[in-house]
C-alpha cells in the first residue's frame, strides 16, 4: 500500500501543495518516500509525482517507478489474481512492466481489466503524453481530486485535507465506475482540462452500469468529461448480479419471536443443496483470506519477532463477519504466529449504563445478556461489541487452543476522541462528512491503531498490535442482506425489492465505505484487506438467487446473511452465529459519546470544525 500523489499545472504559476498533505501521505507509505517532476514539451504543462511505500511484498520498490521509456507510475494496490506474480516479485514491478508493453489504449484498459485485487493509479505515458488514473471496480483504495482553475491545477492524491475556508477547492473522490485519461498536449493547446471517460462493461439490469450520472456528480468545478471516443470499456471483474425472482417458496417461517438457536442452523444445514452452497463459499472466501494473510511483508513471518508479533490483525466485534475471517485466518496464518483481535470501546458513563441495563425489555434475553455484562463490577468499556468480542475469544480458542489469539481491548476516552479527530481524523475522513462518517470513520482509526492492552495472566498488558495486514468484514452486508433496511425493503416490495437493494449496496460502497476506510487505516501505515470483496467471493455469491444468500422471513440473527451464518456453523463456530447485526457505531457506544439526537446522515459538525 502507498500515498500517492500528482499535481498537474497547465500554466506557468508555481502550484504548492499543502504540507499536511505531504505528512498524511507519509505516514501511509513510511518505507520511501521520492518525489518527481516532469516538464511537458515546450515547457507546457509540468506534473509532480510523489509516492511514500509501504513495503508488503517483493523487494521494496520505490516510487514513482520510472522505466526506460520515461513512462511514470504511481501505484496503490496488491494483485491477488489476474496477473502472474511470483511471490518474490513486487507487483508495482509487475504492474509497470505491463504497461511498459502496453502500445494502445485498449492494451492498458485489457491490463487493468486482468487485475484482481484493490489498487489505485496515477500513470503517465510519455508516448503521446496522457496521464491515466484511477481505481478498482469496487473502489477499495482511496483516490481523490481537485482543479483549480485561478491556476488551471489538477490534483490527484491518496489523501487530502479538510480547510474550512469557503473559497478553497473542493476535494471528491474519485468515482470507481471508471478509469480516466488526459491527453495532456491537448489539455495545454486549449488551455482548459477535458478527461476522457473508460467506464467498466456490466451485463443485465446491474445500477453500476450507470456510471456516467456517478462521474458528472464527483467532477471537479472547471473539468470537461466526455466518452472515449473509440467506445473502449473496461471488462468487470465479476459476474453480474442474479436477478431471478422466485415463482414460490416452500420454507415454514419462524416467528419473530421464537427463541434463536444453533439448532436452527443445523435443521436448515440438512438440506444437501445448502450444504454445497456453504462448502463451496467456504472455498472461496477461504482463499481470499489465504492470498490475503500469505501476501506479507517480505520475510516478516521468518523473522526473529514472527513468534511474538503479529502480521495479520483483524478489526474484531464477535460478530459473524469477523468471526468467519478470524477462523480461515487460522487455517492460514503460520502455527506459531498469533493473530490479533483488534476491538474498540467508547468509554460510557456509569450511570448512564446503569439506567440502560434497567430497561432492558425482559422478553430480549439475548440483547440483556449483550449489552449489560454479567459481573455486577461495572466498567465504563463494557460495551456491546466488547461483551461480544470477548465471547467470541472464548469460541476461537475452544476452535484452536493452540494458536496465540491477541484479544486487544482498544479504550478511548471522549477528550481523546476529540484530540484525534481534530489533529488526524477530520482529514482523514474528508471529503466525506457525516454523523455516519464521523463515527465510523473515528471507530476505524482507533481500532487500526491497536493500541490498548491484552490479558496475560489475569493481570493487564499494555500492548500494541504490529500487524501491517487488517482484515475488515465490509462487503458481507452489502452482498447478503445484513441491514435492517434490507428487511424492511423486503417487507415492502419484496424480493424484487431487496434484489434492487443489494444492487444499490454493492454500486455505492465505493463512495459510502471503502475510500473513507483506506485512508482512515491506511494512516497507520498499515493496509486494510477486504476478503468478503475479493472478485471470486463477489462472483460466487451474484450467482445466487437472493433466497439463497438471506430468507428475511426468519427472525433476527438467522435470516439476515443465513448463507454466511450456515457457514460459520459449519466452521465450528456456535453463538457468534446466530448474533444479530450490530452497526459498528453502536456496538463500540461511539455514537453515545456525541449528541445523540442527530441523524446518521446529517452533516457532522464536529468534522467541519476539527
Amino acid at each position: 500500500m502507498c500515498g500517492i500523489f500528482c499535481l498537474l499545472s497547465l500554466s506557468s504559476a508555481h502550484s504548492e501543495w499543502d504540507k499536511t498533505v505531504y505528512e498524511h501521505l507519509k505516514r501511509r507509505g513510511p518505507c520511501s518516500s521520492q518525489d518527481l517532476t516532469v516538464i511537458g514539451t515546450n515547457h507546457c504543462y509540468q506534473c509532480l509525482f510523489s509516492a511514500h511505500v509501504l513495503h508488503m511484498r517483493g523487494l521494496l520498490t520505490p516510487q514513482p517507478a520510472q522505466d526506460s521509456a520515461g513512462n511514470i507510475l504511481l501505484w496503490n494496490g496488491e494483485i491477488f489474481g489476474g496477473l502472474p506474480v511470483r511471490s518474490e516479485e513486487n507487483d508495482t514491478a509487475v504492474i509497470s512492466q505491463q504497461l511498459s508493453s502496453c502500445n494502445s489504449p485498449s492494451e492498458i484498459l485489457a491490463v487493468l481489466s486482468a487485475i484482481q485485487g484493490p489498487w489505485g493509479f496515477v500513470y503517465y505515458q510519455k508516448e503521446g503524453e496522457y496521464l491515466w488514473f484511477g481505481r478498482d471496480f469496487f473502489g477499495r483504495r482511496s483516490l481523490l481530486w481537485k482543479f483549480d482553475a485561478e491556476v488551471s491545477a489538477l490534483t490527484l492524491t491518496s489523501v487530502a485535507a479538510h480547510v474550512s475556508e469557503p473559497d478553497q477547492c473542493n476535494w471528491q473522490e474519485v468515482p470507481a465506475a471508471s478509469v480516466y485519461r488526459i491527453d495532456l498536449k491537448a489539455a495545454t493547446e486549449a488551455g482548459s482540462l477535458s478527461v476522457e471517460i473508460y467506464p467498466w462493461a456490466h451485463a443485465g439490469n446491474d445500477v453500476i452500469s450507470c456510471c456516467s450520472e456517478k462521474i458528472l456528480e464527483s467532477v471537479p468545478c472547471g473539468c470537461n468529461t466526455l466518452m472515449n471516443q473509440a467506445g473502449l470499456v473496461l471488462t468487470s471483474p465479476v459476474c453480474p448480479l442474479n436477478m431471478s425472482i422466485p415463482e414460490s417458496l416452500n420454507r415454514t417461517e419462524i416467528h419473530s419471536t421464537s427463541h434463536l438457536s444453533v439448532e436452527d442452523l443445523e435443521e436448515l444445514l440438512g438440506s444437501k443443496e445448502q450444504t454445497d452452497e456453504v462448502n463451496r463459499l467456504i472455498d472461496v472466501l477461504s482463499e481470499a483470506v489465504r492470498r490475503r494473510v500469505q501476501s506479507l511483508p517480505s520475510g516478516l513471518q521468518d523473522s526473529p519477532l514472527a513468534n511474538d508479533q503479529a502480521s495479520v490483525a483483524i478489526l474484531f466485534s464477535g460478530g459473524i463477519d469477523s468471526m468467519v475471517l478470524a477462523a480461515l485466518a487460522d487455517r492460514h496464518v503460520p502455527a506459531h504466529q498469533p493473530i490479533d483481535l483488534l476491538n474498540v470501546a467508547f468509554k460510557l458513563q456509569e450511570p448512564k449504563k446503569q439506567n440502560e441495563c434497567a430497561k432492558k425489555p425482559k422478553n430480549k434475553p439475548t440483547e440483556s445478556r449483550t449489552d449489560c455484562a454479567d459481573s455486577p463490577t461495572f466498567s465504563p468499556f463494557d460495551v456491546p461489541d466488547r461483551i461480544t468480542g470477548k465471547n467470541g475469544l472464548k469460541e476461537l480458542q475452544d476452535l484452536n487452543p493452540e494458536r496465540r489469539w491477541n484479544f486487544v481491548e482498544i479504550n478511548v476516552t471522549q477528550a481523546e476522541l476529540q484530540k484525534m479527530r481534530m489533529e488526524r481524523i477530520c482529514h482523514l475522513v474528508h471529503p466525506l462528512e457525516t454523523v455516519l462518517d464521523d463515527s465510523i470513520g473515528c471507530a476505524v482509526w482507533f481500532a487500526a491503531r491497536g493500541t490498548g492492552f491484552i490479558m496475560e495472566d489475569s493481570d493487564q498488558r499494555p500492548f500494541t498490535s504490529s500487524a501491517k495486514v487488517i482484515l475488515t468484514g465490509i462487503g458481507a452486508d452489502e452482498q447478503l442482506a445484513g441491514y435492517s433496511r434490507h428487511r424492511v425493503r423486503f417487507k415492502t416490495s419484496g424480493h424484487e425489492g431487496l434484489i434492487q437493494e443489494l444492487a444499490m449496496e454493492l454500486g455505492r460502497i465505493s463512495s459510502r465505505n471503502l475510500g473513507r476506510d483506506d485512508r482512515v487505516i491506511g494512516d497507520h501505515g498499515k493496509e486494510a484487506r477486504f476478503p468478503y470483496l475479493d472478485e471470486e467471493v463477489v462472483s460466487y455469491l451474484n450467482s445466487l438467487p437472493v433466497w439463497e444468500k438471506a430468507d428475511l422471513s426468519l427472525p433476527r440473527g438467522v435470516g439476515e446473511k443465513l448463507l454466511l451464518r450456515l457457514t460459520a456453523k459449519q466452521l465450528g463456530l456456535s453463538q457468534s452465529a446466530v448474533l444479530p447485526k450490530r452497526a459498528m457505531q453502536f456496538g463500540s457506544r461511539i455514537a453515545k459519546m456525541e449528541d445523540s439526537r442527530e441523524k446518521a446522515s446529517d452533516k457532522c459538525t464536529r468534522l467541519l470544525t476539527g
